[in-house]
């Protein structure tokens, strides 16, 4: 079991699949919400979360005050979870989830910007054994689909590269928590003027 952090719904515990997934811990989500509530990046976003695993991050952006969320999970298994999760908690309004392949979603119809808004704050949070080749396709079909202002916190394991980022997206900053590192980016300059 997780648990939401803070928020409408803090302190109300959510489950975790029973294999196949590696939730974020307590800890590595509360400094990054801390982190991301600091620059006002989660209250009335639209946010995207990718490999949803149990939908904790995603979950915890509903609970922080995001205005739509989308769980993005391939997995049977962790889909039903993320399911029942959102169920349990009362955010059927708020948070969809959509059993489909990351890559499917982003190159699909159902992930482009609803009535013109595209997602402020997005999490990758893929499996560690993902290749850096797949995690840089996936960003780059990711980039179109970013508020001029958004943020992306790309999570990955501290032996990993950094990502490969494609263009439109540059680093503000890594993170580091014990094996856990967050990589938050956001978009490149010349960007924000042709947006």
């Amino acid at each position: 079991m997780a648990r939401i952090i803070a928020g409408t719904h803090g302190g109300r515990t959510i489950a975790v699949p029973a294999k196949g997934t590696r939730p974020t811990t307590d800890r590595v989500r509360e400094a990054l919400f801390a982190r991301l509530d600091h620059h006002d990046l989660v209250d009335g976003r639209r946010v995207l979360d990718l490999y949803a695993g149990s939908g904790a991050l995603g979950l915890e952006a509903a609970s922080r005050g995001a205005s739509r969320v989308v769980l993005v999970e391939a997995a049977r298994q962790a889909a039903q979870v993320c399911r029942e999760n959102v169920g349990a908690l009362g955010l059927r309004d708020v948070v969809e989830v959509v059993p489909r392949k990351v890559e499917a979603y982003l190159a699909s119809d159902a992930a482009a910007p609803v009535a013109g808004e595209r997602f402020g704050l997005v999490f990758v949070d893929p499996p560690y054994d993902l290749g850096e080749a797949d995690l840089t396709r996936a960003l780059d079909a990711l980039a179109t689909h970013l508020d001029e202002d958004a943020v992306v916190v790309v999570e990955r394991s501290t032996r990993s590269p950094e990502p490969a980022l494609p263009e439109g997206l540059e680093l503000w900053e890594t993170r580091r928590y014990g094996e856990t590192a967050l990589h938050l980016l956001e978009r490149a300059p010349h960007d924000h003027a042709q947006a």
